[in-house]
């Protein structure tokens, strides 16, 4: 590769002159390097580092383009979508079913250790070491145990959740009116959330209870999602499937509660501080503060969620057939006890937070490719005049 930047006798011969102290250029040789100088030899390796860099940039740039290109088509293809229609509903579940379905089935290695580790503390000491020993005694599909009902159940539940909060949103702030609505606003994402995650809870559940049983008996109970599905309900019937319902609900309504109020106010704080208003700022801009609200959103849901998620996980893998809800929560938290709720909480950080940081990323790009705003961050409303 040509060197691309300039030799050391260019530039004494361009710069001698500027200083008192600068060495005569004899003849074609240079001069000796002092101690405060790079080796020449150097130079070559940065001009490639920085040619790796312009060639990634021109591909980001061609990716880029590529990607407006095929939004455009889409967006033409299927027409403008208004605001609070039926497409835009259709486009907000459509996006949060990738959203979640995906990003936690990437994760399926970290929920997989978090899962054992909180039925069985002492089973794993750090996330590499399981990792090493699941690999070894299973393969390295082992790793990702209970991937397919992670994918099925949270892709159903991100559908239910994110178009439902968009609806409930909207719902209830008509019914409050437009004032109150941004007087309240903190209030009426709970209420959307917890409303929109209510249903979600419903159509995750069987899924959930197959994917911690897959991920808590060694070697797993099924081999995959309809075997296991079929598995619960030929011992216990249907109702099998729905026993980790109410503690589900419990570990997941705090948390998408937090999910969703925490990155709107976040979202609106980031935008608050920036120079200029929302709409002035290109989608890189946007959907980067959608990452970066979300990360941080995703580190308090963790925290707030992560007492019943232990739950779940040990309802699933110990409750008794026929043991009353009660009952069985009793037991597990005499057997447990306080600080056995929360075993597990640093893995369960990093993977929540990376986790929502990523669906609200995959979830705003979405809603911009098909030529929708990004989610929060909406300007206060304007007081009427009398």
């Amino acid at each position: 590769m040509p060197l691309t930047l300039p030799t050391q006798t260019a530039l004494q011969s361009v710069f001698a002159s500027q200083s008192a102290f600068s060495k005569p250029i004899s003849g074609s040789g240079v001069s000796s390097r002092t101690k405060y100088e790079a080796r020449s030899e150097l130079y070559p390796a940065w001009s490639a580092v920085e040619d790796a860099k312009s060639k990634a940039g021109q591909l980001s740039d061609a990716a880029s383009k590529e990607l407006e290109k095929a939004s455009a088509k889409t967006q033409q293809k299927v027409g403008k979508i208004e605001l609070y229609s039926a497409q835009y509903y259709a486009a907000c579940t459509f996006g949060g079913l990738m959203a979640c379905g995906v990003t936690h089935t990437a994760v399926t290695p970290l929920d997989l250790v978090k899962c054992r580790r909180q039925v069985d503390s002492k089973l794993y000491k750090g996330n590499f070491e399981a990792w090493g020993k699941i690999s070894r005694a299973e393969g390295f599909r082992g790793i990702y145990t209970g991937w397919g009902p992670t994918f099925f159940g949270y892709s159903a539940q991100g559908a239910f959740k994110y178009g439902g909060y968009e609806y409930f949103k909207k719902l209830y702030a008509d019914l409050a009116g437009p004032e109150n609505a941004y007087r309240y606003k903190t209030g009426l994402y709970l209420a959307a959330s917890a409303s929109a995650e209510f249903i979600a809870d419903v159509a995750l559940c069987p899924f959930e209870a197959v994917k911690v049983r897959m991920q808590t008996t060694i070697p797993p109970f099924a081999s995959g999602t309809f075997s296991g599905i079929n598995t619960i309900t030929a011992a216990e019937g249907t109702s099998g499937l729905f026993k980790g319902l109410y503690p589900l609900w419990g570990r997941q309504i705090p948390y998408t509660m937090m999910k969703f109020a925490s990155f709107e106010t976040i979202v609106e704080m980031i935008y608050a501080r920036m120079d200029k208003p929302k709409s002035e700022y290109g989608k890189g801009v946007q959907t980067g503060v959608s990452f970066t609200a979300g990360y941080l959103a995703g580190i308090l849901c963790a925290i707030v969620s992560h007492p019943a998620d232990v739950m779940v996980s040990k309802l699933n893998a110990n409750r008794k057939p026929g043991e009353a809800f009660g009952s069985a929560m009793g037991r597990i938290y005499k057997d447990i006890g306080f600080s056995g709720l929360w075993n597990g909480l640093p893995v369960r950080i990093v993977m929540i937070g990376t986790l929502t940081g990523l669906q609200w990323l995959v979830y705003d790009s979405f809603k911009v490719y098909m030529g929708l705003p990004t989610t929060g961050g909406a300007a206060p409303a304007q007081e009427q005049k009398a």
